[in-house]
């Protein structure tokens, strides 16, 4: 078979090389990575500087807040989906731990698949029918949601009623229990302690890494598309209905996993522990954080959970300032304390050049033609100028019309 001669086209070089990534400390992913490890070790190390039963109580829940928002922010921040019954799934993780545990034996860790298992029949329940929705009609349904569950529970006796359920024990591994407690080095931890580590590696260290990591992978761009613009992102192929799904059953497990460590942490629980006030406290944490935003969502869940302890001696005004420094906060800063796109201004950015002008370019294939020039700007024009088809064919019919 006889080669032919294709002309290939050859892609002209940018105009503008494409700027280096930003190395070094001052990098924003390196910084901030940075600063979230020294505050990690700061946490750590802060019981060997003060270990008082009240200051650890207060930081453990505050690390279940943060837990729990950031359950909240893939279905808040990430997927753009308004819920304001999320502290139901919290309901159901703690419920489902406690009667497991106390009527039926398990420890802690045994249930951990069951809590699982209900979160993920709870989402699909509420939201495989009602995620259709949109914006206050969700809003709506998922406040329902959460009324319905703290109802209930309120009117079953295997849930204990008004009463709820007590003396649910912390958690254990293979028959050693945090209850024991542990001596490292002549240094001993009692049970707080113990589980306050155990929060803080496993509820901070998995959880957040792991919502960070689903945020920047290809089901996280596919929510934050959804949250945009719903009906662009199913133009381009992406189911909205399976991935706002997705959003809420991943949610809902996060939220199942703190009321599981709550649970533990305060041995009891009740009605009314769940009740709409702490849904809007965790919605709260995310959107004044940040919503869609890791750092600022944990800055939002420890303002939110803390603020109000470290306000206790201002007594009966202290819900005022706090009200007032949450309108302060929102005034100056309305996208959240820190927002998704944030860099702080001394870190190095990436630079782009400037795009130089732009030039004629000639089109691919006229140098073929012959070019045609302006008998003005020749220097030697043809006398005979030239006829285009339209003149001879009208030259033609003049002929024949002779």
């Amino acid at each position: 078979m006889a080669k032919t001669n294709l002309h290939r086209l050859n892609v002209p070089k940018p105009l503008i090389e494409r700027p280096p990534a930003v190395s070094g400390l001052l990098a924003p992913d390196r910084f901030m990575k940075v600063v979230g490890a020294i505050l990690f070790i700061g946490a750590a190390v802060l019981p060997f500087i003060t270990a008082t039963p009240y200051m650890i109580s207060i930081l453990t829940s505050a690390m279940i807040y943060i837990v729990l928002a950031m359950g909240l922010n893939v279905v808040v921040g990430y997927a753009g989906l308004l819920d304001l019954g999320y502290i139901a799934f919290m309901a159901v993780g703690a419920y489902t731990s406690g009667i497991l545990t106390t009527q039926f034996g398990l420890s802690m860790l045994e249930t951990i698949p069951l809590v699982i298992v209900a979160c993920i029949i709870a989402g699909v329940i509420i939201g495989g029918p009602t995620l259709r929705l949109r914006s206050d009609y969700l809003a709506i349904v998922t406040l329902g949601f959460g009324e319905i569950i703290r109802i209930t529970a309120n009117n079953l006796e295997i849930t204990g009623g008004p009463s709820g359920i007590h003396g649910i024990p912390t958690w254990s591994f293979f028959g050693w229990s945090f209850a024991d407690g542990l001596t490292i080095g002549g240094v001993e931890f009692n049970s707080k302690i113990l589980f306050y580590y155990f929060v803080l590696f496993v509820g901070i260290g998995v959880a957040v890494i792991a919502v960070a990591r689903l945020g920047k992978g290809k089901l996280g761009r596919a929510w934050k598309s959804v949250r945009d613009d719903e009906d662009v992102s199913e133009a381009m192929g992406i189911n909205g209905y399976k991935t706002k799904l997705a959003a809420y059953i991943i949610g809902a497990v996060w939220g199942g996993f703190a009321g599981t460590l709550m649970a533990s942490h305060l041995s009891a629980i009740s009605p009314n522990s769940f009740e709409f006030l702490y849904s809007a406290l965790v919605l709260m944490a995310v959107v004044l954080g940040g919503m869609g935003s890791t750092p600022g969502v944990i800055i939002g869940a420890l303002f939110v959970s803390l603020a109000p302890e470290f306000l206790r001696e201002f007594s009966e005004w202290r819900f005022l300032i706090f009200g007032v420094l949450l309108v302060v906060a929102m005034i100056f800063r309305p996208k959240g304390i820190w927002p998704a796109n944030a860099v702080l201004p001394f870190l190095k950015k990436r630079e782009i050049p400037q795009v130089p002008a732009t030039t004629a370019v000639g089109v691919v294939g006229t140098e073929e033609l012959e070019p045609e020039l302006d008998p003005e700007l020749d220097p030697d024009p043809d006398p005979e100028p030239r006829r285009s088809r339209t003149d001879n064919s009208t030259a033609a019919d003049e002929e024949g019309t002779r």
